[in-house]
């Protein structure tokens, strides 16, 4: 494997002119200073309480998440094409599962097999002819890129995976840039870093522009699971930060169609729920019944029109990884353009071909489950043992069609601050989409660093970290 492109150095070990006014700063900035502004820190999200939780782990329900100080810079031409090609991309997502819940179009004219879709597990078929507002069914996305080396691409962004039921992680990015101006207030003066902190007040706006029709001033909650959730950090920071009301499914009522929030001064209406509830426990009516966080009554509502949902029901059929496939088609097809982001190479194992070579090359590719998420479910064929590939290979061979296989990039490194001192680390990037009237996003997103050395895997629930991310205004 080519050594992975390096985003402060380039090839003969010069620094890229993004990371020049960082670079100086590091060289003429003392070991024992940037160690203590580690520790300070980390003691700060200890106090703060930035936390998540690992489902299965019996010591302690809750971890820290590593935050490195060394940021990850990226220049504006840079972000100026990929902020195209996400606009581009959530544009084509949210055509599509319009068009899938109503007229099919790209179904009929074959461009994507109607199986994989109407077949797929998270299809929902109770929201087939159900009307959203203006259409929008992935209200918040979050897009995973990559940078790597493939073919005769050099340091090429890749869309590693569409996240449209309930992303997470953008309170990491706010506090983490929150941190940094702290800590680093001299970088902020020396550089013009493009601001990342008014994306509470973004998405509010977003939420807020896809009321039910006739809703003049909307009221606008966040429905949580509850404080076991790995999420609920973020929860509790996204209601506070909005100045909107966190609640749990107790907490709402349906009534004539309509849904209520519970409160000191009576029953309130509710006109938008951001939801961070799966669709399977979001009402134990239509969904699963054995649900005590939902909401009785409120697919109801929903399918009414008294109500909005964001994100809205149905929407993981898109970035269910079997369709991330099909998404440069879903580009063609509604935009009638090329797509500005690349898919990384990927084979679908249900196809034979794709099957047969797969398995031949398990040992240089990385499997995932179709439905599979925060790094579980899958095999780095390069960093596992010849006994983990045969038990994935019995895997494979009995259920093929929920399973993709992709090659092994080497994932863009940039300099990181770990035990050794500052070395270069894998990582990816998570910008945060907003579609509502319009598609808007911050000029940034959350930054995921491997911290283990060689580690490929970014994901908080397999030991990797965060770092603030840089876009630089000129």
């Amino acid at each position: 494997m080519k050594p992975a492109y390096d985003e402060m150095f380039d090839a003969s070990g010069g620094v890229r002119p993004s990371y020049g006014n960082f670079a100086a700063w590091l060289d003429s900035t003392p070991h024992e200073v940037i160690a203590r502004k580690r520790e300070e820190a980390d003691l700060t999200f200890h106090r703060v309480g930035i936390t998540f939780a690992v489902y299965g782990e019996e010591a302690g329900k809750e971890r820290l998440i590593p935050f490195d100080i060394i940021p990850r810079i990226i220049p504006a031409a840079e972000w100026q094409r990929i902020e195209a090609g996400l606009r581009q991309r959530v544009k084509a997502l949210n055509a599509f599962l319009n068009d899938i819940y109503h007229d099919q179009e790209i179904l009929k004219a074959g461009r994507i097999p109607a199986q994989q879709v109407l077949g797929n597990s998270q299809y929902r078929a109770e929201m087939a002819g159900v009307a959203v507002p203006g259409g929008t069914y992935a209200h918040i996305a979050g897009v995973d890129l990559v940078r790597a080396d493939h073919g005769d691409q050099c340091g090429e962004y890749f869309v590693l995976e569409d996240n449209l039921r309930t992303p997470s992680g953008v309170s990491y990015m706010l506090e983490d840039r929150k941190m940094m101006m702290r800590l680093f207030p001299e970088l902020f003066a020396r550089m013009a870093i493009a601001p990342v902190e008014h994306y509470p007040d973004l998405l509010l706006e977003n939420l807020r522009s896809v009321a039910p029709e006739g809703v003049h001033n909307p009221n606008v909650v966040l429905l949580t699971p509850g404080q076991f959730n790995s999420a609920y950090f973020e929860h509790a920071f996204l209601a506070q930060q909005m100045g909107i009301e966190l609640v749990e499914g107790n907490d709402l009522f349906v009534r004539d169609d309509t849904v209520f929030m519970r409160t000191t001064q009576g029953p309130q209406r509710v006109d938008v729920i951001y939801r961070r509830i799966d669709d399977d426990f979001l009402d134990p009516l239509a969904f699963r019944k054995d649900s005590v966080l939902g909401v009785p009554g409120l697919f109801n509502a929903y399918r009414a029109g008294r109500v909005t949902l964001a994100n809205a029901i149905g929407t993981g059929i898109a970035d269910d990884k079997a369709m991330y496939i099909h998404v440069p088609e879903m580009i063609r097809f509604y935009c009638g353009e090329e797509p500005i982001l690349s898919n990384v190479p990927t084979w679908e194992l249900a196809k034979p071909d794709d099957r047969k070579y797969v398995l031949e090359h398990l040992a240089e590719l990385v499997v995932k489950e179709v439905h599979g998420s925060g790094g579980y479910g899958m095999l780095v064929g390069p960093t596992s043992s010849k006994a983990e590939i045969e038990a994935f290979r019995q895997k494979i061979l009995a259920a093929p069609e929920g399973y993709i296989a992709q090659p092994t990039l080497a994932l863009s490194t940039c300099p990181t601050y770990v035990d050794s001192g500052v070395a270069p680390r894998h990582l990816d990037l998570r910008p945060y989409v907003l579609s509502g009237r319009d598609i808007s996003m911050v000029p940034g997103g959350l930054t995921r660093v491997a911290l283990k050395q060689g580690s490929l895997v970014v994901n908080s629930s397999q030991g990797g970290g965060t770092k603030d991310t840089w876009i630089l205004e000129n």
